[in-house]
């Protein structure tokens, strides 16, 4: 398999495709997508950036359009209202003039569009399983003639407190439909889940589920707590490109884009205070260059897919191996190269050595030592 045009797909879904520049599939693309066209459930491991959307877009587009119950309809679970907006915007690019309607379901955003949508008879819904269970409870929606239901992200929607959700969504739906399920992980809940809604899935694993890509390199500091500001701005005066920068708080987010704006540095934020539109604007700046550094927390982030990420800066150390490979899997994406920088307290030792053995990486170290940040780049020695 080398092109899109070589799937068992229609002729108008090839010419879309192909208009909007998707030519060769990615591993994931080239595996999941004909199992999926010939109705097989499928359970990918993937990391985000793998090429998922499209992997699941392609078989719901034509089977949609192939099935003979013109009532026939699509629904793809997501985590987060950032990648559910990501996903819809996909679909629009690729399904247009299939007259497939698509309704986004998620909280935070006005419900009048999202229900004119499903009352028009929208036959692909993207939802967040929070709202989406809202409108169930209502009698909104209805998911009786649901044909084919994608979980993706599943690992992070199991994280972010949603199984039940997911269950009460899935018994929602008939038995005899297809399920697709991603993640980047693969522990014992994924796999009641599994278990629960698959049928002998096909499995696809593609690269390791817990490492980070081979085209990020990874480095790391040792700093004390009130140098760690001066390093980060050292290090966007020496790099070039934009950077996504991880803290542990939506108040420590807020405290560090203030800063490098009062210094000069177009920097903006992202967390769980802020309103939609307010993390949409965010999120469409720092993508459209606007803002070169955008600092997130961990759970806002989950979403972001933005393309041509230069640097992840580790501001406030993960707490656990798998969010370093979500922080870090936001830069190198495709063929891309990408840096990584953790900043590690000196009481930190410990546990970075702990996420180094998990993920079985070894970073390139430095130790930064008391001055000013013009002096630094001579003070950064090898640990």
């Amino acid at each position: 398999m080398n092109q899109f045009s070589d799937f068992n797909i229609s002729p108008a879904l090839k010419t879309r495709l192909a208009a909007v520049n998707f030519v060769t599939p990615t591993p994931v693309q080239e595996k999941a997508i004909p199992p999926a066209l010939e109705g097989k459930d499928v359970l990918a491991t993937a990391q985000t950036g793998t090429g998922k959307t499209l992997s699941f877009l392609i078989p719901i587009i034509e089977r949609l359009q192939q099935s003979q119950n013109k009532n026939a309809k699509a629904l793809i679970l997501l985590p987060t209202r950032e990648l559910a907006m990501q996903v819809e915007q996909a679909f629009r690019k690729i399904a247009n003039g299939s007259n497939i309607q698509v309704a986004l379901v998620c909280g935070g955003m006005n419900e009048g569009p999202q229900l004119q949508a499903i009352r028009k008879g929208a036959r692909l819904i993207v939802a967040t399983p929070g709202r989406l269970e809202d409108y169930l409870k209502r009698r909104l929606v209805k998911l009786d003639t649901v044909e084919i239901l994608v979980l993706d992200e599943v690992d992070r929607m199991l994280d972010m407190g949603f199984k039940p959700a997911i269950r009460r969504i899935a018994d929602s739906t008939p038995t005899q439909r297809q399920t697709l399920c991603y993640s980047a992980t693969l522990d014992a809940q994924i796999k009641e889940i599994v278990r629960d809604y698959q049928s002998n899935p096909v499995r696809i694993e593609i690269g390791s589920v817990l490492k980070p890509s081979e085209n990020v390199e990874l480095q790391t500091f040792e700093v004390t707590q009130e140098k760690k500001l001066e390093l980060l701005e050292h290090l966007l005066e020496k790099e070039k490109g934009s950077f996504l920068v991880f803290v542990r708080t939506k108040h420590g987010a807020d405290r560090i884009a203030k800063k490098l704006s009062h210094s000069g540095w177009a920097a903006t934020q992202i967390h769980g205070d802020r309103s939609q539109s307010q993390r949409n604007a965010a999120l469409r700046s720092f993508s459209e260059g606007r803002h070169r550094v955008l600092v997130a927390t961990d759970v806002a982030a989950r979403g972001i897919d933005v393309k041509h990420v230069a640097h992840v800066v580790n501001y406030d150390m993960p707490k656990v191996a798998e969010d370093f490979v979500h922080r870090v899997g936001r830069t190198g994406r495709a063929s891309s190269r990408g840096v990584a920088s953790t900043f590690a307290l000196p009481g930190e030792r410990k546990d970075l050595r702990r996420i180094e053995k998990a993920l079985s990486v070894t970073m390139k170290k430095f130790r930064v030592n008391v001055g000013a940040a013009a002096n630094m780049s001579r003070q950064m020695v090898s640990a």
